[in-house]
């Protein structure tokens, strides 16, 4: 896997285009493992690779978009490739990438990162010190990133104070595994995964 000096300026990324983005939310969330969530910051650019998402398809119970669209959820029916940033449990930012046409209300959960840079941005966001543990887990990658309400509808394929990007690393071998944490719909096989990955969220027996 990448390490921190792996992305060293915020120019050498650009942001992957719309055009390249699956219009399919399953195969968006496979193909986001092993990009690149970029998060600019005051205090300098922060990083991380992705290696684990979930999808939440046209149907699914378990998605916000479910019931149609809400002053809540707006962001989650643009047009794939723009953020749609929730507060879960009344504590946690969750980021997720929208992922099909304008309307429909589907999109992609961010839920692990690799951290690869500002670190110590990170640390300090967090209050801890384990790198492994900055961003395992959608409400830890949104604290170390500092993302919150105010990026909702943010597109992620302009460069910004948030964006996702590509350096064509390949992950290595992803699996495909039940989503973590819901009630409905909770056996589709709609969570990808790099495996063996340490910064991967969830117990060890989600991740074999």
């Amino acid at each position: 896997m990448g390490r921190a000096d792996t992305v060293s300026h915020r120019d050498d990324h650009p942001p992957i285009a719309r055009s390249e983005l699956p219009g399919d939310t399953a195969a968006l969330a496979r193909y986001l493992i092993g990009k690149l969530v970029m998060r600019d910051l005051p205090e300098g650019l922060v990083s991380g690779r992705i290696v684990e998402t979930e999808a939440y398809v046209i149907g699914d119970a378990a998605g916000h978009g479910f019931r149609g669209m809400t002053p809540r959820n707006r962001s989650l029916f643009l047009e794939r490739g723009h953020a749609y940033v929730y507060v879960a449990y009344g504590i946690s930012m969750m980021l997720n990438v929208s992922s099909e046409m304008e309307g429909i209300g589907t999109g992609v959960l961010i839920r692990a990162l690799e951290p690869l840079e500002g670190i110590a941005i990170m640390r300090q966001n967090r209050g801890v010190e384990r790198l492994r543990d900055l961003a395992r887990g959608p409400g830890r990658l949104a604290a170390a990133l500092r993302i919150d309400r105010s990026l909702d509808g943010l597109d992620l394929c302009r460069k910004g104070p948030l964006w996702l990007a590509s350096d064509d690393f390949e992950p290595g071998e992803i699996w495909q595994g039940i989503r973590i944490g819901i009630t409905r719909d909770a056996d589709r096989p709609l969570r990808f995964f790099v495996r063996g990955s340490p910064f991967v969220s969830g117990p060890r027996s989600f991740n074999q």
